[in-house]
């Protein structure tokens, strides 16, 4: 099968099709002799399982290092798909029930509890999320608690100092614009403190930086340093992953 018509029944630009090739998440397995791409059977194979993962919002970088592990169970990663998949079904479904009744009660037909308003809304965790991460790894904060803890006291309170000597040089540019050149030597110097403390990839770092505004308890507690510096900060970081990646 050629990219065109992969990219087709896939519903896919070909662009995409070529990207993933260029950063070998989907290399096909021959080339005609016009230099088309040649996709097989087992191509298609990999390249569902590399949707099913975006659908669950897995940046390509890491779905290649699961995809290419000698231990990768295509069979069991069907299944973990399989559940997150229901559990995101099944949060949509209350929704948009919320949403039908949000209308009628806009209309006068029902009254709605401030409970029932924000029916559906958990973005507390899925509850599949660690099982993906146990199977799947992401030991990042596993291994800063770690080193952490082997740490003597002296030197926890030097990191304690640093990390709040950080945030302090970051909560004074918040105001700036976060593709600066001063924005980003800021944010790499963060970069930097992480991963003296544990195991950054920068699509991890990117997905930090996104969760310190998608979890309220992450933007208050980082909000303490100065008003808006969660969302500085996640625009600075989101940056900076884009720039450096390979």
């Amino acid at each position: 099968m050629k990219v065109k018509e992969l990219a087709e029944i896939a519903g896919i630009s070909v662009r995409t099709l070529h990207h993933y090739d260029e950063i070998g998440l989907l290399t096909p397995a021959q080339k005609n002799a016009a230099g088309y791409r040649i996709y097989s059977e087992k191509d298609l194979s990999r390249l569902q399982q590399i949707l099913f993962f975006r659908e669950l919002d897995f940046p390509l970088k890491k779905i290649k290092e699961i995809m290419n592990r000698p231990d990768f169970d295509r069979e069991e990663a069907l299944l973990m798909h399989r559940k997150m998949l229901e559990e995101k079904r099944r949060r949509l479904d209350q929704m948009i029930r919320t949403i039908d009744r949000t209308i009628q009660n806009e209309k006068g037909e029902i009254t709605m509890s401030d409970k029932e308003k924000f029916a559906g809304f958990d973005f507390s965790h899925n509850p599949y999320e660690q099982e993906a991460r146990k199977r799947w790894g992401d030991k990042a904060v596993d291994e800063s608690n770690h080193k952490i803890g082997r740490m003597s006291n002296e030197q926890q309170k030097a990191l304690g100092e640093e990390f709040d000597r950080i945030y302090k040089d970051l909560a004074a540019i918040r105001h700036s614009s976060p593709d600066s050149e001063e924005a980003q030597v800021a944010i790499k110097v963060w970069y930097d403190y992480l991963n003296k403390i544990g195991h950054y990839s920068l699509d991890a770092f990117k997905g930090l930086g996104q969760m310190y505004v998608a979890d309220e308890r992450f933007t208050k507690n980082i909000d303490q340093y100065g008003e808006g510096l969660a969302v500085f900060m996640r625009d600075a970081m989101a940056i900076y992953a884009d720039r450096n990646q390979k």
